[in-house]
């Protein structure tokens, strides 16, 4: 494995420092690392110091999505007029800005994630920290659908709504893994597409987006 070792002295930023590194290793060798030792030695740190911060190479990819979450909702949130979206406004916003995050680590993602039926599980137990975000977040936009009547409240059924936003945000995620179309435009219908199905299925009409959504997937076959 390539030394990156770094001048930078060993301190808070250590848990950054072990993720870039562990990024520069998929990147330059298309799988991720074996050894926890070699690893903590090509970082200049021990390796107990290592299990500071993760106690496996799960938990670096896990705090990868996590990292990737949080830099997609401050890039969203500084927008100033992100504080006047509505509820679906916002969701929009989070998917195009979480596309832009994305695509500074395609190359990473797609090492290890690219798969020709998808996922190999359901879902990598690496995104576990950031489905909890993101259902975080989307519990927020539903209180707020709610209150401005976008989304309707259904016994039984409101309670599952998160669930479908994240199961929304996986399409996304693997649609866009497996988009060649030209600026990833593809990925930008199929997000629009999503939300205002997603939406009109919360609110009160859903025919109309049913039907041009999946006229859309069919075509993208």
């Amino acid at each position: 494995m390539k030394n990156i070792k770094s001048n930078t002295p060993i301190g808070p930023d250590t848990r950054t420092r072990i993720i870039e590194a562990f990024v520069q290793h998929v990147l330059e060798t298309g799988r991720e690392p074996v050894s926890v030792f070699k690893f903590a030695q090509s970082l200049g740190i021990k390796e107990e110091e290592f299990y500071t911060y993760y106690t496996s190479f799960l938990g670096v990819k896990g705090g990868v999505w996590e990292q990737i979450f949080e830099r997609t909702v401050a890039q969203m949130e500084a927008q100033p007029v992100h504080a006047s979206y509505s509820a679906r406004e916002k969701l929009l916003a989070f998917y195009f800005t979480w596309i832009e995050e994305m695509k500074k680590n395609r190359s990473y993602l797609l090492a290890l994630y690219l798969q020709p039926d998808g996922f190999k599980k359901a879902m990598p137990e690496e995104l576990r920290g950031f489905k909890a975000k993101f259902q975080a977040f989307a519990n927020e936009l539903i209180v707020e659908g709610k209150a401005t009547d976008q989304i309707a409240e259904r016994k039984y059924i409101s309670d599952k709504y998160a669930d479908a936003l994240w199961l929304e945000t996986l399409f996304i995620l693997q649609f866009w893994l497996k988009d060649t179309s030209p600026s990833f435009e593809k990925t930008d219908a199929a997000i629009e597409k999503s939300v205002n199905l997603v939406f009109d299925l919360m609110g009160k009409t859903a025919v109309d987006s049913l039907v041009d959504f999946a006229k859309f997937l069919y075509q993208s076959k």
